[in-house]
């Protein structure tokens, strides 16, 4: 990186319907990064607000902020996949939007950061205003993840972290539509570790990410990071044919032998139905591979930005 463009901090805010919380987030992050150094940057990255979220990013009076505005709802992921292209800074911070991740212990990330580590993250101790559903669904989720791949992903973590300029440098490698930051960071390895904190309740609006969101997020981690679920199918199917070949034998023998049929018609239509819906299980893990190859293979660009401020679009433009 020249000097003409070396920035020390860069902080990425994905932010989607936030328009109530712009200020305060604005101010906090300000008061933060000054705190830290007089050489940074926020990108506030727009993804698709159907809010007066653009409206409000345009309002804002500060020369190092800075606001990329996708040309649609493109996802969370892909939004701060977004916003990391635009970095310059040799640190870069993830933060939501919504402020229950505190910008406050960004200081915290970024002193593990200057005794050298690549990656902070900021780990979970407690996390207000989430339903037990929720708080119980997501931790059985990063075991059951860790379970299946050989891939250690942080328990009780999402994507309030600090990189360094080389985690960016490689994400930007990897190009996949299904995108999950928290999987590929931990996947580089290097040196990485951890800062404790508790999570706020959000004070306005409603969390973007849907249960359907959170299921697909969940799909994409375990199809991006694991095989087993193929392999599963595979010792599956050879089981369910294993024990197919051993009833047969027994239907023959207990006809020819034994002199007796076998009947029973809800035992039939049972199995059928049984193993009708192994099948169509099977089929569908197969099929969210394929979906992922299918996507990945097209070719379309990861994310189309609209509009924006920051110095890299305007350089784009020109040229």
């Amino acid at each position: 990186m020249s000097n003409s463009a070396y920035i020390e901090l860069s902080v990425v805010v994905p932010v989607f319907n936030e328009e109530q919380n712009l200020s305060n987030l604005h101010h906090r992050l300000k008061v933060v990064c000054e705190s830290i150094s007089s050489s940074y940057e926020i990108i506030f990255v727009d993804d698709g607000s159907s809010d007066a979220t653009l409206l409000g990013l345009q309002q804002i009076t500060d020369e190092k902020a800075f606001f990329l505005q996708l040309s649609r709802n493109f996802g969370h992921q892909i939004a701060v996949s977004a916003g990391l292209e635009y970095t310059r800074g040799e640190a870069v911070i993830i933060i939501d939007g919504d402020l229950q991740d505190p910008p406050e212990l960004i200081p915290a990330l970024y002193a593990k950061f200057k005794e050298g580590y690549n990656v902070v993250y900021a780990k979970r101790n407690k996390r207000k205003g989430e339903s037990p559903f929720k708080l119980i669904t997501a931790k059985a989720f990063y075991r059951f993840l860790n379970h299946l791949t050989s891939v250690e992903i942080p328990l009780d973590t999402g994507d309030f972290r600090l990189i360094d300029r080389r985690v960016v440098e490689y994400l930007s490698q990897m190009p996949e539509h299904n995108k999950f930051l928290r999987g590929q960071i931990a996947w580089l390895g290097m040196r990485q570790t951890e800062v404790l904190y508790d999570r706020d309740a959000r004070e306005h609006g409603t969390t973007g990410y849907s249960f359907k969101k959170m299921l697909n997020l969940a799909v994409t981690g375990i199809t991006g990071f694991s095989d087993q679920p193929l392999k599963l199918v595979t010792r599956l199917g050879l089981s369910i044919s294993v024990l197919s070949f051993g009833l047969i034998l027994y239907a023959l023998y207990s006809h020819f032998i034994l002199d007796e049929t076998i009947t029973g018609w809800t035992s039939l239509i049972f199995a059928i139905s049984f193993f009708g819906g192994i099948q169509l299980i099977s089929l569908g893990i197969i099929g969210e591979y394929l979906s992922r190859i299918h996507q990945n293979v097209q070719g379309r660009p990861l994310y189309i930005v609209q509009n924006s401020n920051h110095p890299k679009h305007q350089q784009q433009i020109i040229r």
